[in-house]
């Protein structure tokens, strides 16, 4: 590795008390997988209370972590073969329907395997004439996120896109299945959303620096001892219908960042119930519809992507356990 640049320093809190050092690390970084915090850790950039650890120690409360970032050098990017959903495509844009865990760019420990190394296979003019790291690239999804995506084939498309998005004329519509349900129909969560405190991958309501968040939710299902809601983003801040959800009592279901709380150790008598509840590998979030006007040809679009295998198993488990009740 090169020399080290950027520095940071975080107590382990007592909710992370008992984590592995590489995945406690991981979780706090932007950016970072497991691997790549393992090898920083391997490298003796990241230490505990000044001693080096091993990946796989299990931290304990009040320990302070510090990391010394190195600087990675900038490589190309690759063109893949990775297979994509495309929903439509002309000249100027493609919209897809990604799939989890997809990560959209590469990023330090993750270089390939994404959906922009995809993309440049697919549409080898994106890496001629737009950003070098993030090709076309107007708006994200997390890895474990499903749904729709616009992405620009153009500059022009890019520059278009990029306006719409900053003046929130574009509509974001998804499907979260939630643990709990509401006590309301619907509501607004209007909760400004930063950098958590702590840890710097994690988002937070309580951030000084919280920017202003705007969601909309309505029960769309209800179900025994779940939810499923239809969420519009008027904002679109980092993990924005995570944070919010968690912050309404009612995590995603699987959501291992979010979702830890109450209902994690909520036990049920239906046995069934308490193993779909607990199956989900990744957050139950689908971006459902996204409507944009065409950059070039100036008419509204809309496009639906389907629900995906996984959560779709699950709300149909959640549905027939409902009715027999």
């Amino acid at each position: 590795m090169t020399s080290p640049q950027g520095e940071f320093v975080f107590t382990v809190a007592p909710s992370d008390a008992g984590r592995r050092f590489d995945t406690l690390t991981a979780a706090s970084l932007s950016d970072c997988s497991s691997s790549y915090a393992a090898a920083l850790i391997q490298e003796g950039y990241i230490t505990i209370d000044g001693q080096e650890k091993k990946p796989s120690y299990r931290v304990k409360i009040g320990e302070t972590i510090a990391c010394c970032l190195p600087v990675t050098e900038s490589t190309p990017l690759k063109p893949e073969p990775i297979s994509l959903e495309i929903l439509y495509e002309d000249r100027h844009i493609i919209v897809i329907n990604k799939p989890a865990p997809m990560v959209v760019h590469p990023a330090p420990g993750n270089d390939s395997g994404t959906l922009v190394n995809g993309l440049l296979y697919h549409c080898p003019e994106l890496g001629g004439n737009l950003s070098e790291r993030r090709p076309g690239i107007v708006h994200r999804l997390d890895k474990d996120t499903t749904g729709v995506m616009v992405v620009a084939k153009s500059r022009a498309a890019l520059d278009d896109l990029s306006r719409q998005f900053k003046n929130r004329k574009v509509q974001k519509s998804y499907l979260a299945l939630v643990h709990g349900i509401p006590e309301q129909e619907s509501g607004i969560i209007s909760l400004p959303i930063g950098r958590h405190p702590v840890h710097r991958k994690k988002m937070s309501t309580a951030s000084p620096r919280g920017r202003e968040a705007l969601t909309l939710w309505r029960i769309k299902h209800r179900y025994i001892a779940s939810s499923l809601l239809a969420i519009e983003l008027k904002t679109g801040r980092t993990h924005q219908i995570r944070v919010h959800c968690a912050a309404l009592h009612h995590p995603i279901l699987g959501d291992s960042v979010y979702g830890r709380g109450k209902y994690r150790q909520q036990k049920h008598t239906d046995p069934r119930l308490q193993a779909l509840l607990q199956s989900p590998k990744r957050q139950m979030l689908h971006a459902r519809h996204l409507c944009f006007t065409h950059p070039l040809k100036r008419r509204s679009m809309t496009f639906t992507a389907m629900i995906p295998e996984d959560m779709q198993v699950i709300m149909d488990g959640l549905a027939k356990i409902s009715n027999e009740g």
